[in-house]
């Protein structure tokens, strides 16, 4: 059981009842407070209006599935820790799950003791990011003509504001603070994904090529995140 000085507010979107009623069990058993919806319309409404500590979100759903309902949730600055269950084997979809956001997976059927591990992996690399967000005190600067507010999570060029989804900010966060820096793939998602991460490090790069579609004049020959060929990706120095 997690030791916290207050419950750990879990959401579950599952349309399956009998799996939805074994999960609210468990996790109340495990000291978790537990709220669910067994479609996506009523999961947008809920997620978009009240806050959670974790999300466990089935891609199967009716309504809007569970892909739609991560990409929407995270282009409203959503960044609740989302682990996706799905039944399907098609590795396609969990790394598009990842990809529109989400923080890991858990294939079904699955096990109780391995949800309750990610889970709490999660949690604990939430709460480490949000402390390491703390400590930071370069909280606004403007580097390569592109201005980032770190509080605000504001990134602008040439005074026109640019739409990040939260994991983008953080990638272009971390290499924009860090200029000349060389980063590998593996510590990028160790950084913004977390250690315990499970998915490919070919999300970093997909994430790369949307950053550079927001930022770079032209994103075939970028000029501000370049790519460290066989190493990782780095910011241009001034």
């Amino acid at each position: 059981m997690l030791k916290e000085s207050k419950k750990t507010n879990v959401y579950i979107v599952e349309d399956d009842k009998n799996i939805r009623e074994a999960l609210r069990y468990n996790l109340i058993a495990q000291g978790f407070n537990v709220e669910f919806t067994g479609d996506g319309i009523s999961a947008i409404e809920t997620l978009l209006n009240k806050t959670f500590d974790i999300i466990l979100l089935d891609l199967m759903l009716p309504g809007i599935d569970g892909l739609e309902i991560c990409k929407r949730i995270r282009s409203e600055n959503v960044d609740t820790p989302i682990i996706i269950l799905t039944a399907k084997d098609n590795e396609i979809d969990k790394v598009v799950g990842l990809e529109l956001g989400a923080d890991d997976y858990v294939s079904k059927p699955f096990s109780m003791p391995e949800l309750l591990a990610r889970i709490k992996a999660n949690l604990r690399r939430n709460l480490i990011k949000l402390e390491k967000t703390k400590s930071i005190t370069r909280k606004q600067f403007t580097h390569l003509d592109t201005f980032i507010d770190l509080d605000k999570r504001i990134v602008k060029i040439n005074d026109k504001n640019i739409f990040f989804r939260p994991k983008e900010f953080d990638l272009l966060y971390k290499l924009m603070s860090n200029p000349g820096k060389v980063f590998t793939r593996e510590k990028l998602i160790e950084e913004i994904w977390g250690f315990q991460y499970f998915g490919d490090t070919r999300t970093v790069d997909v994430h790369i090529r949307w950053i550079r579609e927001k930022i770079e004049s032209d994103s075939e020959q970028p000029q501000k995140i370049l790519t460290v060929r066989g190493f990782g990706y780095k910011s241009k120095l001034e």
